[in-house]
Order: structure tokens, then C-alpha cells, then sequence
């Protein structure tokens, strides 16, 4: 079996910290979506039961950031995140908030909002591309993870390949997972992602991994993870996902049918067709929510979304099929 899940992509702010040499998705012409907005976008999501919110780290460094939230009546950035995700919940959607580095008591004020939460690890050692980005200090990115699992929050984590690390790197970043999962047996799945240049972006004439490089991650990240613990591949960012399914990994991600990947966006996403006929009759493609079947069963998550939890699984904690 294959999981999936249908999501609508809710991009705050392209404002960030973080300087990543490949990223195009952050700017220095900073962008705020309005509630009303967001609201807008959680409207036409129909069919889709996650609320993807991803958005630049810690946004409120900038001046004119901190002036519209407080136009907006918030104090802080992670205030207004925490209402969006409320929002989201009342339109019965279940959010997923991929927020960077947070500490433990931010961790804390978004859990009860989230059906699962995310930070990419991308890798467990310092590279350049990373020299001006100050919340990809390994360091502190293992701090949140480990942090997240302290509070029992359903947890996506992955690595980025192909952004000058070493195939030891890799592997020491997969194990790195693998021992925190070990301790806290929060990690829901980890991401195998290849790293897709940009224009305009330091990293605009980097060669990107191959498809047989990947490969060779999957399989290694198989072996190195707990058997517990899905391995996903991006879709959209790979030429064919069977190579990778028959390799071990097991599920293809949030797909939207309402707007783009805004991380990746000349990589649109497939259709649930399209999945389908990838894997060959060979492999059932079911469907889930942003919260995995397991997490579902054993109740982690708050009082604030049980209701909709309820609502939206079946009894092995998938998504109902009569939704």
C-alpha cells in the first residue's frame, strides 16, 4: 500500500531569516497573507482534509512584518499561526504547519491547532549553502525535532539531497532520525527530497541529483530507519515514483488540486490518476490525513480536533472513503 493525502498549500509569508542558497522561495519583498485571504484559499480546497501552512522562520525579525501582524491585533507571528491553524480546523480542515526552528513552548502553543507538525532536517552537518541561515544550524534543528517529540506532536522530518553534502553525510543524517525516533517514536515519515535549483538563487547552475542518486538514498534510508517509519518521495519532483516505491517508500505526500507547490512550483503535482497509474497495479494507493493511520489510533492529538479527527477517519485511522 501507498499513502497520500489531498491538501491545500497555505504560503503565510515569504518573508525569512534564512539566506539558503537555493531557496526561491523566500524574498526581500515580504508578503503577509490577510485572514481573509486564507480564508479564501481553505474555501476552495473542497476535496482536501490537511492545511498545508508553510512559510518563511521567524518572520517577525523584519520591521515591516511586525507592522502588519500588529495592524492585524497580533503580537507576533506565532500568534497569527495559531489562529490561521484555528480557522482551518472550523472549516474542517486538519493543519500541518511547517514552521522552522521552534522552542519547546512555541512547539507547545501550536500543537493543540496541529494534526502533525514538520521541520526538514535536510542534513546533520554544516554546508555553505547554509552559511547565512542561521536556523539550519543542525543543532538547533535536532533541538525542535527531539522537542516535538517530548509533546507527542506527530512529526514529518526528511533530508534535502544534493546540496553539497556527501553521501556520508547522508547517511549519518538518516541515522541521526533513526535515534530520535528511537527515543521518542514520534516521527510519522521522512522525506526524500532532491534538491530542484532555482533561477536567480546562488545555487541556479547546480547540477541536481539524479534520479539514481535518489534511489540510492531511499534504499539506504530503508535500511537505516525504523521499519515503523514511512519514507516519502516528492511526486512532483521525480520522473517516475514506482522506482522508488518497489526501493521502499511508501508514500507520495500532500497533493493539491487547488495551488501550486509554492516551494517547488515549476514542478507542478501530479494528478491522483496520474499516482495511481505510476505504481503498475502493483501497489493499492490509499488515501490519508496530514495525521498518520498509527497516531490516529493511539490519540495523539488534542480535544480542539478530535471532533474533526472523528469525523474525517475511518477505523484504521485513514481517511473516510465516503468523504
Amino acid at each position: 500500500m501507498v499513502t497520500f493525502s489531498r491538501n491545500v498549500f497555505i504560503p503565510l509569508t515569504n518573508a525569512c531569516r534564512n539566506r539558503c542558497a537555493y531557496c526561491g522561495f523566500r524574498s526581500d519583498e515580504h508578503k503577509l497573507m490577510t485572514p481573509n485571504e486564507v480564508r479564501s484559499l481553505l474555501a476552495k480546497a473542497k476535496n482536501a482534509s490537511e492545511a498545508l501552512f508553510t512559510f518563511g522562520e521567524k518572520p517577525d525579525v523584519y520591521d515591516d512584518i511586525r507592522k502588519k501582524l500588529k495592524a492585524m491585533g497580533y503580537s507576533n507571528f506565532l500568534e497569527y499561526v495559531r489562529d490561521m491553524n484555528e480557522l482551518a480546523v472550523k472549516m474542517g480542515l486538519l493543519p500541518h504547519t511547517n514552521a522552522g526552528v521552534l522552542s519547546y513552548n512555541e512547539l507547545k502553543m501550536l500543537k493543540p491547532w496541529n494534526a502533525s507538525m514538520g521541520l526538514m532536517l535536510e542534513q546533520a552537518v554544516e554546508l555553505e549553502c547554509h552559511a547565512f541561515s542561521p536556523g539550519k544550524k543542525p543543532e538547533v534543528r535536532i533541538k525542535t525535532i527531539r522537542n516535538a517529540g517530548k509533546l507527542q506532536i506527530p512529526f514529518t522530518t526528511g533530508i534535502l539531497v544534493g546540496i553539497g553534502e556527501r553521501h556520508y553525510d547522508r547517511i549519518y543524517s538518516l541515522e541521526v532520525i533513526a535515534d530520535i525516533h528511537e527515543n521518542y517514536g514520534h516521527i510519522q515519515e521522512v522525506i526524500i527530497q532532491g534538491f530542484s535549483p532555482k533561477k536567480g538563487t546562488p545555487m541556479e547552475n547546480w547540477k541536481p541529483p539524479s534520479d539514481e542518486e535518489l534511489l540510492r538514498v531511499v534504499k539506504d534510508a530503508r535500511r537505516i530507519l525504523p521499519k515503523d517509519v514511512p519514507i516519502q518521495i516528492p511526486p512532483n519532483l521525480v520522473k517516475d515514483v514506482y522506482p522508488f516505491i518497489k526501493a521502499g517508500a511508501r508514500d507520495l505526500g500532500g497533493i493539491s488540486e487547488v495551488t501550486p507547490d509554492y516551494i517547488n512550483p515549476e514542478h507542478p503535482w501530479p494528478s491522483i490518476e496520474e499516482l495511481k497509474a505510476s505504481l503498475r497495479g502493483e501497489f493499492m494507493l490509499r488515501e490519508r490525513l496530514p495525521i498518520y493511520p498509527k497516531f490516529v489510533r493511539l490519540g495523539w492529538f488534542s480535544d480542539e480536533i478530535s471532533s474533526l479527527i472523528g469525523k474525517l477517519a475511518d477505523e484504521e485511522g485513514f481517511r473516510c472513503s465516503n468523504i
